[in-house]
């Protein structure tokens, strides 16, 4: 192809043009979570598991902020996307597998380490999957509500629950133990189990709730720095427990959606035909209720 002076002058300026701030504020956010992530590996090499601990806690914390902040400020960018997925992968599942390998998964010699490792494939697993789904049309519209499978996050905050539990004063679970866990929410993070995300739910507060919810965070914050193991040792047990709970909020929506779909094809349907066609008789489900 003839060079072309135009297309090149104007290759350079957009590679020259100035970039926003508000681009910037999130993947700086995103590069201090891959600074605590990093620096909870060397903790953990160095035996000081508190901290090591407390430093994945705040990578969490960055990384549930760094995506409100980019939508807030209007920063969303595919730059920070991927560096946003490159840190999960370190903060969640390089950095929490290194951590129980050096607290207590190295008495087991190879099968910890397997383990350990396992755990960080899973997460590395459970990214690419989310990326790749992440623009996928053929989901129903309440399954943007859910995600599959335990989001990292999560995983990496629920799999070091028998570190929380030894600083409370629990006795030590025993290595092997320790090992099944971690594969267990290493299955947990790469299944197809659905979990509730809430990404859809309502974020106004009404104007005679916003005292409240102030106090409510301020109250937690101070629980979380006064009591961190307790709380983490107790949030964690609620978050497994509340798995089957997503569970069967997303097959009720789907028996819903479906049922909806089913009504509008009866509708859509010749008179005559639907007239003759037989009713499917409704399912019957003799388990207890629960309220969810």
């Amino acid at each position: 192809m003839p060079f072309d002076p135009k297309f090149s002058s104007e290759m350079r300026r957009r590679r020259f043009r100035p970039i926003p701030v508000r681009m910037l504020v999130p993947n700086v956010i995103t590069l201090l979570a891959i600074c605590a992530g990093l620096t909870a590996i060397r903790l953990s090499t160095e035996g000081r598991v508190e901290l090591a601990v407390a430093a994945i806690v705040f990578a969490a914390i960055l990384d549930g902020i760094d995506g409100r902040v980019a939508r807030m400020i209007k920063g969303q960018s595919k730059f920070g996307a991927e560096l946003d997925s490159l840190a999960d992968f370190v903060n969640f599942g390089v950095a929490p597998g290194l951590i129980l390998y050096f607290w207590q998964l190295h008495d087991l010699n190879n099968v910890g380490w397997i383990a350990a490792m396992i755990f960080a494939i899973s997460g590395g697993l459970r990214l690419a999957r989310f990326n790749a789904t992440i623009d996928d049309q053929t989901k129903p519209a309440f399954a943007a509500n859910f995600f599959t499978g335990v989001p990292a996050p999560a995983g990496a905050i629920t799999v070091l629950l028998p570190i929380y539990l030894a600083f409370v004063g629990a006795p030590q679970p025993p290595a092997v133990l320790t090992a099944i866990y971690t594969l267990a929410i290493a299955i947990l993070m790469v299944s197809r189990l659905p979990v509730f995300s809430g990404k859809t739910a309502r974020m106004r507060v009404s104007p005679e709730m916003v005292l409240p919810v102030f106090v409510s965070v301020v109250f937690f914050i101070a629980l979380l720095i006064s009591y961190p193991w307790y709380i983490l040792s107790i949030g964690s047990i609620c978050y497994l427990l509340s798995l089957p709970v997503g569970w069967r909020s997303y097959r009720d929506h789907g028996r819903r959606a479906a049922a909806q779909a089913m009504g509008s094809a009866d509708t859509s349907a010749p008179a005559g035909l639907a007239a003759t066609a037989p009713l499917p008789e409704p399912e019957q489900d003799n388990r207890p209720s629960r309220l969810h």
